[in-house]
């Protein structure tokens, strides 16, 4: 079913045509990411769809009745409301139906028969369900607390920063649920826990949306079709990013003239997904199968989940162990480091080296202290306790004011203070305009002024410019945001090519898993753990270990009030039992590496050419058979012990 059809639509702002004589359909249940490079006109198409802004020629056909909301870049709200009084004051048509539900079947009780009454109930029925407003309150007490606004209920919601108060917008548009949700960049201000609710509340709630993103992995899971504008025409593409990212190569590929740059870029950008991405998809299904699994086999066996447990948490030991120190320059030494803020504890004994090609991303919760520690690196904080020290080296630092552009120069004069018309990249002599055209600027752009700039145009510009310096250590603090999904490819393009270290800050799970080779992870209280994983299979196995957390309190429960009757007397180890205890945990991390090495000479066609496939795989198994039991036998001792300790 249609719910809008755009027929021949046509919008220019001054001699520059944004769409171009377009066509577009919704079918009720599709979720449509917009992509193209900022200023490709899909803001333009929401505001007109929203009829926020007139279109120049064209049409717009909407279903009869249909209820459109979008989230607004700078939403409004009564100065007198605190954050609860927002949220319920934007849903006092679903509370007025929710009494007027109660009041008509209470009537209904007395009188089964009134016609009027049945059909009032029917109505109403059909209208909650349609938002999904049954149980309005829990829901609302859920939102706040996954979006965190917890802290700020009773705070009036104009006294918020504006990230805080796009949350509370953003919570209120889900909760009424309209029949077309239009949404401009949903997950800025948001930290990857929260993208998380976000993107299960969406599949949830089979929610009908257009939305603008520049989140690929939030675009991949979404997405049920992506439709991009480029030169004013729009294109579609069935599926998410990963499915986007092959038709759209295919028919660059078609085209041949044109488009290379793009071309090579694309190539490199799905041949990273395939490799990275659907991997570790694989791995993660293979893990969630377990799950579903332990679920049936916790109510027989809950020692089960120890098990698998503790197979989750020795796979985050093994990532975590990471690489031997090397000979590779060390930038940054952390010794002991403790820093405190305004009560909060942000490091705790924080002690870590930071090498000369490292590349670092910096991720946790949103207001745990990730730029902080990026200021604390620069020496524009001190530690409360520890030892922070730098080698010689230089630093390029992109931080989210943009600091190092003047408003008042044009591009030109940023770029070449000194005269001239060239500047040096990476050892490469270019001119300006040549360079600029890799970061997506026309010709016609050096004489503009820094301050009329966009913040996206702004944001290319001041990476631009970083680029341009000769320095060891880039530093960024969440270099993604403002950018669109064009620019964001060019950026990990750069850092790929360059040679010193790079520390950053990022929410954007996609960027992270494609450049970081290590990970600093806020945890909380100060701790910061660092792992070698990508965030991607990080955040997985921390949902699991979660999900097993919530298992033991459904399964555990009776259990633990069975061992309250007098149980047999448990054994103490003896000295042989021991001695295998001690020595089973190196020999499973060996079995372990072996089936690693096993699988991978499997996928070798010269090892397995060489050694044989049948002798490869009898080999596997035998391992694997190996594992399972030394594992059994671990667990079985492990038991014992702790039975002994109760």
């Amino acid at each position: 079913m249609a719910l809008i059809d755009i027929l021949e639509l046509k919008k220019s702002f001054e001699a520059q045509k944004i769409l171009d004589g377009v066509d577009f359909v919704l079918e009720k249940g599709e979720r449509v990411s917009l992509l193209g490079k900022n200023g490709s006109g899909k803001s333009t198409l929401l505001k007109i769809i929203m009829d926020e802004m007139d279109s120049d020629e064209g049409r717009i056909i909407r279903q009869n009745g249909i209820e459109i909301k979008m989230l607004a870049q700078d939403p409004k709200f009564d100065p007198n409301d605190n954050v609860m009084e927002s949220l319920k004051k934007s849903l006092s048509e679903l509370f007025d139906a929710l009494k007027e539900f109660e009041a008509t079947n209470e009537k209904l009780a007395q009188n089964h028969d009134d016609k009027e009454l049945l059909k009032k109930s029917e109505e109403l029925t059909l209208f909650l369900e349609h938002h999904s407003a049954w149980n309005l309150e829990d829901k609302i007490e859920r939102i706040v607390r996954q979006l965190r606004l917890e802290e700020f209920r009773t705070q009036r919601t104009v006294t918020l920063s504006g990230g805080e108060q796009r949350r509370v917008a953003l919570a209120s548009l889900l909760l009424q649920k309209p029949d077309i949700l239009l949404l401009d960049e949903p997950t800025n201000h948001l930290d990857v826990y929260m993208v998380e609710f976000l993107e299960e509340l969406i599949l949830s709630e089979n929610y009908t949306m257009i939305f603008i993103s520049h989140d690929r992995y939030f675009i991949d899971r979404i997405a049920t079709r992506c439709v991009e504008i480029d030169g004013g025409k729009m294109k579609s593409f069935k599926g998410g990013y990963e499915s986007y990212l092959g038709q759209k190569t295919k028919m660059l590929e078609n085209l041949k003239t044109e488009h290379d740059n793009l071309l090579r870029i694309l190539k490199q950008e799905e041949n990273w997904y395939q490799r990275g991405v659907s991997g570790r998809r694989k791995r993660n299904e293979g893990r969630k199968r377990k799950l579903l699994d332990l679920r049936e086999q916790s109510k027989k066996n809950p020692s089960a989940i120890r098990k698998m447990r503790v197979e989750l948490e020795r796979e985050k030991r093994n990532w975590n162990g990471g690489s031997a120190q090397n000979k590779q320059k060390e930038l940054f030494w952390l010794e002991n480091v403790s820093l405190s803020l305004g009560g909060k504890q942000i490091l705790r004994d924080f002690t870590t080296r930071i090498l000369q090609k490292d590349r670092i991303a910096i991720v946790g919760p949103n207001g745990s202290g990730k730029s902080t520690l990026l200021r604390l690196l620069r020496g524009e904080l001190k530690a409360d306790g520890g030892s922070v020290r730098a080698g010689e080296f230089d630093v390029g630092y992109f931080d989210q004011t943009k600091a190092l552009l003047d408003d008042t120069k044009d591009i030109l004069d940023t770029f070449c203070p000194n005269g001239g018309d060239r500047v040096e990249v990476q050892g490469k002599n270019m001119h300006v305009y040549g360079y600029l055209k890799n970061f997506l600027f026309p010709k016609e752009f050096l004489d503009k002024k820094i301050a009329i700039l966009s913040g996206g145009e702004k944001s290319r510009v001041a990476l631009a410019l970083l680029f341009s310096k000769k320095v060891d250590c880039l530093i960024l603090d969440e270099p993604t945001n403002d950018l669109d999904i064009p620019t964001i490819n060019i950026l990990e393009e750069y850092i790929q090519n360059f040679e010193g270290s790079v520390i950053f800050v990022s929410h954007d799970r996609y960027f992270v898993d494609k450049l970081a080779s290590k990970l600093f992870i806020f945890a909380g209280n100060g701790e910061i753990e660092e792992s070698h994983q990508s965030y991607s299979e990080y955040l997985e196995i921390e949902r699991e270990l979660k999900e097993l957390d919530d298992m033991e309190k459904v399964s555990m429960g009776p259990v633990r009030q069975k061992e309250e009757k007098p149980k047999k007397e448990a054994k103490k180890l003896s000295f042989k039992e021991k001695n295998e205890y001690e020595k089973l945990p190196q020999e499973i991390e060996f079995l372990e590496s072996e089936i690693k090495r096993l699988t991978n000479a499997l996928g070798d066609p010269e090892i397995y050419q060489k050694e044989g496939i049948a002798k490869l795989s009898a080999e596997l198994a035998d391992a694997e058979d190996n594992l399972e039991a030394k594992m059994e036998r671990f667990f079985e001792l492990e038991e014992k012990i702790e039975g002994f300790g109760e």
